[in-house]
C-alpha cells in the first residue's frame, strides 16, 4: 500500500518537471530572441529618420527595411554554424551561445549614434548588430525547434513544437506593448529622439535573465543517444555529425524544407511585421490604430497555436499544412485588399485574424515537421541552413518587395506575389509525406515496436537510425 501510494508516478512526475522545464527555458529564450529581431521592424518608423535623413518617408522605410532584409543574409550562416555546433555539442550549448549574441546586437542598436551626430556611421552600427542578429536568429529556429520537438513525448510534439510561434508571437507581443505603452507616454517627437532606444536596451537585459536560464536545461535524450553512439564509433563518426556532406545525403529533405518554408515565411511577415506598415502607408490608419490592431491579433494568434498544434498529433500535419497553402493562394488579394480599405480598429482586426488564423495551419506546425524530417546527427543543421536559406530568399526581403511595389504604384502586384509562393509550398505539402508518426530516436523507435507499432513504426524509426 505504501508503495502504490508512493509509486504513482514519481518517475512520472519527475519526467513532466523535466519536460515543463524545457518547454518554458526553450519557450523564453526563444521569445527574448524573437523580442530583440522584431522589434526592430515595430520601431522602424520612428528611428527611420534617425540614420537616413530625407523628405521622403517611404524612402527611409525601404532604407531600414533593407537593412532588415540584410539582417536575413547571415541566417544562413548562422543556421549553418550554430546548427552545426547543435549536432555536434548539444542544443543547450547552442541555445545559450545565441541568446548571448542577440543581447550584444540589441546593445548595439540601443547604443547606435544617429545621422546628425556620425553620418552613416551610426546605419553602419545598424547593419552590424543586424549582421549579428542574423547569426544568431539563424542558429536560435534550429536550435530551439529542434530542442522543443526533442524534448516533447512523441504524441505530443506538435503541442511542443508549437511553442515555437508562441514565443515568437509573445516576443512580438512584448515588444508592440512596449510600443504601445510608449506611444502613450511619450510624445511622436520624444518617440523618434530617443525613446526608440528603450526596447534594445530592455532586450539586451532580458537575453541576460535568459542566458542564466539556459544554462540550467538538461540536453535532449535523442542527442544523448546519438552522442553515446558516436563515442562508440570513434572519431569519423563523431565527425560526420551536423556536417554539410552530412546533410548533402538528406538533400531531398533540405529541398522540402525550403519548399514547405517558402509560402508560410512570406504569409508570416506579410502579416506580422509588414501589417503595420501596410495600414499606416495604404489603409491611412493612426499608428496607434495600427499598432493595437497588430498587437490584439498577434494575442489571439499566439493562443490558437497550441490547439492547432494538438490538432496536427491527432490528424497528421500535411492536412494543417494545405488548409494554410489553399485559404493564403486563394485568400491573400481579396484580404490585403480589404484591410487597404480598412477605416476602423475593428475592420482591420477582423480581416488581419482573419489572415493569421489562416497562417496558424503552418506556423503551428512547421518547427515539427523539420525536424521530423532528418536523423538526430544532422537534424538541427538539416533544420537551420535550408530554413534560413528559404528566409533569407523570401521572408526577409517580404517587406522590402511590398515597399518596392507600393513605391513603383504596382501595391497589388505584392499580394499575387504572396498567392504564388503559397501555391509552390501548397504543390510540396500535398507530394510530400505526413511526418507526425516519425520517431526521432532509436528508443522511441524500440518503444513504438514494444507496443505493438510494427513494421510500420519501424519504418517511422528509420530516419532516426541512420
Amino acid at each position: 500500500m505504501s508503495s502504490s501510494a508512493v509509486a504513482p508516478g514519481s518517475p512520472h512526475r519527475e519526467e513532466r518537471a523535466r519536460r515543463r522545464l524545457a518547454l518554458i527555458g526553450g519557450s523564453l529564450g526563444n521569445l527574448v530572441e524573437w523580442y530583440d529581431w522584431f522589434v526592430y521592424a515595430s520601431f522602424a518608423i520612428y528611428f527611420a529618420d534617425s540614420f537616413f535623413p530625407g523628405d521622403n518617408p517611404t524612402t527611409q522605410l525601404l532604407n531600414t527595411a533593407g537593412i532588415f532584409a540584410v539582417g536575413f543574409l547571415m541566417r544562413p550562416v548562422g543556421g549553418w554554424i550554430l546548427g552545426r555546433a547543435a549536432d555536434r555539442h548539444g542544443r543547450k550549448s547552442a541555445l545559450t551561445l545565441t541568446v548571448t549574441m542577440m543581447s550584444v546586437a540589441a546593445l548595439m542598436i540601443a547604443v547606435a549614434p544617429t545621422y546628425g551626430q556620425a553620418g552613416y556611421f551610426g546605419a553602419l552600427v545598424l547593419l552590424l548588430a543586424r549582421l549579428l542578429q542574423g547569426l544568431s536568429i539563424g542558429g536560435e529556429y534550429a536550435a530551439s525547434a529542434t530542442y522543443l520537438t526533442e524534448a516533447s513525448a512523441r504524441d505530443r510534439r506538435g503541442l511542443g513544437s508549437s511553442f515555437q510561434y508562441v514565443s515568437m508571437t509573445c516576443g512580438q507581443l512584448l515588444g508592440l506593448g512596449i510600443l504601445i505603452t510608449m506611444q502613450h507616454t511619450l510624445t511622436a517627437a520624444q518617440l523618434s529622439s530617443w525613446g526608440w532606444r528603450i526596447p534594445f536596451a530592455l532586450g539586451a537585459l532580458f537575453a541576460v535573465v535568459v542566458f542564466w536560464l539556459r544554462r540550467r536545461l538538461q540536453e535532449t535524450d535523442a542527442f544523448k543517444e546519438e552522442s553515446a553512439q558516436a563515442e562508440e564509433g570513434g572519431a569519423r563518426d563523431d565527425g560526420a555529425r551536423g556536417s554539410l556532406k552530412a546533410l548533402w545525403q538528406h538533400r531531398r529533405q533540405a529541398g522540402l524544407v525550403m519548399a514547405l518554408t517558402l509560402g508560410g515565411t512570406v504569409a508570416y511577415y506579410t502579416y506580422t511585421t509588414y501589417l503595420t506598415k501596410y495600414l499606416v502607408g495604404s489603409a491611412g490608419l493612426p499608428k496607434t490604430t495600427a499598432t493595437l490592431v497588430s498587437f490584439t491579433a498577434l494575442a489571439l494568434f499566439a493562443v490558437l497555436q497550441p490547439f492547432a498544434g494538438m490538432l496536427s498529433d491527432r490528424i497528421g500535419r500535411r492536412p494543417l499544412l494545405i488548409t494554410f497553402a489553399v485559404g493564403c493562394t486563394l485568400g491573400t488579394y481579396p484580404i490585403m485588399t480589404a484591410l487597404g480599405s480598412a477605416d476602423s480598429y475593428w475592420s482591420a482586426l477582423g480581416l488581419s485574424l482573419l489572415a493569421l488564423v489562416i497562417v496558424t495551419g503552418y506556423t503551428s506546425i512547421n518547427a515539427a515537421v523539420k525536424a521530423e524530417l532528418f536523423p538526430t546527427r544532422v537534424r538541427a543543421l538539416g533544420v537551420a541552413l535550408p530554413y534560413a536559406v528559404a528566409n533569407a530568399l523570401f521572408g526577409g526581403t517580404a517587406e522590402y518587395v511590398a515597399l518596392w511595389f507600393k513605391s513603383g504604384g504596382h501595391e497589388k502586384m505584392f499580394f499575387w506575389y504572396v498567392s504564388g509562393c503559397a501555391l509552390v509550398s501548397l504543390v510540396t505539402y500535398v507530394l510530400m509525406p505526413d511526418t507526425r508518426d516519425a520517431a526521432l530516436s532509436r528508443a522511441e523507435a524500440a518503444g513504438a515496436d514494444a507496443a505493438g507499432g510494427g513494421a510500420a513504426s519501424a519504418k517511422a524509426g528509420a530516419g532516426a537510425a541512420r
